[in-house]
């Protein structure tokens, strides 16, 4: 995974994630044009990722720890209930 991003103009950044041939050749490219790339590594990658998911479903409610506790041993049963169907 890399982030390109675009030197002297302020665009912003994009985040390509492919395998490695191609990220070689986008790599490539992105430095003729005169971008900066920098590299994620696959935990780096689902920290942004993970961010911008939070960012999107931000309300801005305020919610009681016993509430997303309970989400979330609703949200891993289901995970565990997957792998086990995954598992067979």
């Amino acid at each position: 995974m890399f982030i390109f991003t675009e030197k002297n103009i302020d665009l912003g950044a994009v985040v390509i994630k492919s395998d490695t041939k191609n990220l070689k050749l986008i790599t490539e490219l992105a430095k003729r044009l005169g971008g900066d790339v920098v590299k994620l590594n696959e935990e780096q990658y689902e920290d942004f990722y993970f961010g911008e998911m939070m960012k999107e479903a931000k309300t801005g409610k305020i919610v009681s720890r016993d509430t997303i506790m309970r989400k979330l041993r609703r949200l891993s049963g289901l995970i565990v209930r997957s792998a086990k169907v995954l598992m067979k």
